[in-house]
């Protein structure tokens, strides 16, 4: 299995907003090879520097049904509006790609 993860900083109070988007937000997963569970996570709130760490969380058959996935059209289709509400981020996601190996 390959697990695909973005961490995202959102401002502090846009949490829901967040949430919210990913809800209305067509993914197109559903029947994409290898696709196997998403999960949206919420993390811990930073006071200080003013953001709450969320993560989306994909769990992929192995890694060439990922890289098979962002080369597709639903990978383009899932993108396409993903520009808007910027003022809600604090930087660019951030990515991070993970073999299983021992579940």
């Amino acid at each position: 299995m390959y697990i695909a993860m973005n961490r995202f900083k959102i401002v502090l109070g846009r949490e829901q907003e967040f949430i919210d988007i990913w809800k209305k937000r067509d993914s197109h997963l559903a029947g994409v090879p290898g696709f196997k569970a998403f999960h949206l996570l919420h993390g811990p709130s930073d006071e200080e520097q003013g953001y709450t760490l969320m993560s989306s969380h994909v769990t992929w058959e192995d890694e060439a049904a990922f890289i098979a996935w962002t080369k597709s059209d639903a990978f383009k289709a899932a993108h396409a509006k993903a520009g808007g509400s910027r003022d809600i981020y604090l930087g660019s996601p951030q990515f991070e790609g993970f073999q299983v190996v021992m579940s």
